[in-house]
């Protein structure tokens, strides 16, 4: 049965830009410093701007919508990919497609920290290959600096906020997905406080549990051998293998975990698309700025065979086979 094709791409990143320089002046930490452990050059940021996740996924969806040439009123169904929500309830998704005013559509968070885009556009897929959808609004949205800890330098230099959506339809682009995930590595990547195990209070933020904390290492090293495995299964599942990708779209984790990636593969660095100098570590929103940008330069022709990979939180992985077209709505 046919799955999901990609029939438009968007994407929406904030105004105010923090540079590698801004950090310089609050951190005990260099530009050259971060560029050489990272690849990062600058980051965008809501701070001062009064919006919200939800806020930067609307943008994205509506540029989405508008190049594939459908809309809000025919989507079955809005999948939000995100781990920095507007509010813990309701769901920044029922937020988005209130805005859209894509009232017959149902609509869904899903948690899968950096993999969940690719988590949602497997669900998107198999929601389109069997008939119980149409149309699908994908958005990958975080505001992970909301998270920050400005004072801790392995992770306050990472981080950027941003969005990103495709829209769906049946057409059988998605040629072969691959999911997993180890929960026994939850604390290496966590937010402690602000669920129901620590809720927020003065003695978590005086601990500072309520921002994101990071065992560097260990994440550099599972992320590598995460997203590499990840793209090999899903290459397999597809009858392809990972050198025959015209391109790949990894998660924007940091430059080195991309070279491990493909030096892993043995895929040509060349063939990895990359914006993590301009905007950082975006979460989920990482592979869909990525992909959008490509789509809107006309990097990506129709018949090219593209990757995407990612590791996230959880520990979480995931990765995709898509075989390029803009398929008629």
């Amino acid at each position: 049965m046919p799955g999901a094709a990609v029939l438009g791409t968007g994407f929406a990143v904030p105004e105010h830009e923090i540079s590698n320089h801004d950090l310089e002046a609050r951190l005990e930490t260099s530009d050259a410093w971060i560029v050489s452990r990272t690849g990062i050059r600058t980051r965008r940021t809501l701070d001062g701007s009064g919006l919200a996740t939800s806020d930067l996924a609307v943008a994205a969806a509506r540029m989405a919508l508008a190049r594939a040439g459908v809309e809000p009123s025919s989507l079955d169904l809005v999948i939000v990919a995100t781990c920095s929500g507007d509010y813990p309830i309701p769901s920044t998704a029922c937020l988005v497609q209130a805005a859209l005013e894509a009232r017959r559509a149902a609509a869904f968070d899903l948690n899968a920290a950096c993999s969940g885009f690719i988590y949602g556009l497997t669900l998107a897929d198999q929601g389109l290959a069997t008939g119980a959808v149409r149309r699908v609004l994908l958005i990958g949205a975080d505001a992970l600096t909301r998270h920050v800890d400005w004072e801790d330098r392995t992770t306050a230099i990472l981080f950027g906020d941003g969005a990103g959506a495709v829209v769906l339809g049946r057409g059988g682009g998605l040629v072969g997905t691959h999911l997993g995930a180890d929960g026994r590595r939850a604390g290496d990547l966590c937010i402690a406080a602000g669920g129901s195990r620590h809720p927020v209070d003065e003695e978590a933020i005086a601990a500072r549990l309520h921002k994101i904390t990071m065992n560097g290492p260990e994440v550099f090293r599972a992320a590598v051998e995460a997203m590499a495995d990840a793209l090999a299964a899903a290459s397999e599942r597809a009858g392809v293998r990972p050198t025959d990708l015209r391109w790949v779209f990894a998660h924007q984790a940091n430059a080195r975990i991309l070279r491990g990636v493909a030096e892993r593969l043995g895929v040509t660095l060349a063939a990895f698309r990359m914006n993590l100098e301009r905007y950082g570590n975006t979460g989920a929103a990482s592979i869909p700025i990525a992909l959008a940008e490509a789509d809107t330069a006309g990097h990506l022709v129709p018949g090219d065979l593209i990757g995407l990979t990612a590791a996230g939180a959880g520990l979480t992985w995931g990765a995709a086979i898509l075989r390029w077209s803009r398929g008629a709505p």
